[in-house]
């Protein structure tokens, strides 16, 4: 049958992506169960968009409670939750000082996300500059022909 199969040529692109998928795959299950249950941890807390305004908060320093309370309209309690969820993630510590309660950022933390998110960086990266020069050819077929006429 013509055209039943498809070259090498014309298979590679589809090769490739299918390789990294595999490889992403296979480096994803290589991580351990403790590792994947704090992934799960942090993207849960930095899922919810007042607890990411609160972590932007801490990056410019040490806050209170009540100070990172202000800019929201709810209650001390609500935004405890909101911290005790960032704190079991790892993302924020808060310590004691005489009567208050400083919370700071825990920037090690982020690391672990940080890594996962790096490796489907570069396999987009790696996908896009595939389309990239898919669209190129495909363009300079069009200039070619568009002479023609």
């Amino acid at each position: 049958m013509a055209g039943a199969r498809a070259s090498t040529a014309e298979r590679e692109p589809l090769t490739s992506a299918v390789r990294a998928y595999i490889t992403i795959r296979l480096l994803n299950s290589m991580v351990n169960q403790d590792t994947q249950a704090a992934l799960s941890l942090t993207f849960g807390a930095l899922a919810d968009p007042t607890r990411r305004a609160i972590l932007a908060r801490l990056a410019t320093g040490e806050a209170t409670v009540a100070e990172l309370g202000e800019p929201f309209a709810m209650s001390g309690p609500a935004v405890s939750k909101h911290l005790r969820v960032l704190e079991r993630a790892g993302l924020i510590a808060r310590g004691r000082q005489a009567q208050w309660r400083p919370c700071r950022l825990r920037p090690h933390s982020f690391k672990a996300a940080a890594d996962w998110l790096e490796t489907y960086r570069r396999f987009w990266e790696e996908s896009f500059t595939r389309l990239d020069d898919y669209l190129e050819q495909l363009q300079k077929k069009e200039r070619k022909h568009g002479n023609k006429k």
